[in-house]
Order: structure tokens, then sequence, then C-alpha cells
């Protein structure tokens, strides 16, 4: 299991996709919490959390609950309480079935806060994203985000500086996308072989 993170903007998206085009099995951790933010159980439990005006006709208002945990840390644990164990449930079903019907032990899972809540023992190696601050302001800015949005969010998640010394791989994604899908090709390789070095274990 290979975790892909990076903070908000500076495009883990993009590089999971990449993997994805080089042959790779990923996992976006996004989509599960997209698809759990519909299950009934975790509707009312984040309406017994976050209060009735979260929860309307048994649907979350995703806008208000995404300014609300990004406001107030305490907040954000409490959703992630709720959600987290489910999603590495949904994760492990996945990795499962990608091993049984594709016959590949490497999957890469795209996540944002393997570091911010001490996750980083469930995965064999991690592999970090990362841009300035002030590239990732500037590509969001043309998205129509504005630079109070972004560094909110930033301001929730660890300082890249702090998951550098805890990665095993680092992509360099201040520059175009030639480069750094020449990193992704390298880093690539180098897990194909740590993949194989394993399934010979």
């Amino acid at each position: 299991m290979v975790g892909l993170t990076g903070n908000y903007g500076m495009g883990k998206s993009t590089v999971a996709r990449m993997f994805r085009e080089l042959g790779a099995m990923t996992i976006d951790t996004d989509e599960i919490v997209a698809g759990l933010l519909n299950d009934a159980q975790v509707i009312d439990e984040i309406g017994k959390t976050f209060g009735d005006d979260i929860v309307k006709n048994n649907s979350v208002n995703k806008k208000m609950l995404a300014d609300m945990v990004f406001a107030y840390p305490s907040l954000r644990i409490s959703l992630e309480d709720i959600l987290h164990p489910r999603v590495f449930e949904k994760i492990e079903g996945a990795v499962l079935q990608i091993s049984r019907t594709k016959g590949q032990s490497m999957v890469i899972i795209e996540a944002p806060v393997i570091f911010e809540r001490g996750y980083q023992n469930r995965f064999d190696q991690i592999i970090a994203v990362s841009a300035p601050v002030n590239v990732v302001i500037s590509r969001l800015r043309e998205k129509g985000i504005s630079e109070e949005d972004v560094r909110k969010r930033l301001q929730s998640q660890f300082p890249m500086e702090m998951k550098a010394d805890k990665t095993d791989f680092i992509v360099d994604n201040s520059k175009d996308m030639g480069n750094t899908r020449r990193q992704v090709e390298a880093i690539y390789q180098q897990l194909l072989v740590k993949e194989k070095r394993h399934g010979n274990n």
C-alpha cells in the first residue's frame, strides 16, 4: 500500500492520474468520502454531531460542513472520527479486490491527511506532492478559489517541510507537467522494483 499525499492544491490528483496512465492501480479517498456522505448511518451521525442545520431532508450540506470543519479543528477531528474508520474499511476491501481480480500487489492510495492523523504506519511507502504556497495560490486563483480560502485550508494541514523527512518520495510539482511526469515515472519504476521484491519474499 503506497500512500500519496500532499497539501491542498499541490497536485495529488494530477500525480495520481499520471500513475494511472503508467498502469498503477489507484484509490481516491475523496471519492470514498463522497460516497460515505450519502450513507444513511453516516448522515445520522453527522446530524447528531454537527446539528440539524448541516443535515436537511436526509442530505448533508457539504459546503456548510466544509466551512465549519476548516474553521474549527476540533470539529474537523470529530468528522474524521466518523469517516476515517469507514474509509480504511473501504480501502482494505478495494485492495483485496484489486489483488484478486487484477493480480497486482501494489495500490496507490490518494489520501490528504496521512501525517495529520498518524496514519503513516498503515502504508508501506509514502509519496508526497509538494509545491510552494505562492504557486498553489496562483494556480487555484485561476480556478476561482480565493487566496483566503487556500490559506485557511493549508493552515489545517501540517506544513510540507514537516512531512518531507517522513516520506519515501517527494514529487516537486512547482514546474511544468513534463517535469512532474518525469519524476512520477522514475518513482513508479522504483515502486515496481519494490513490488517485485515484496512478491518474491
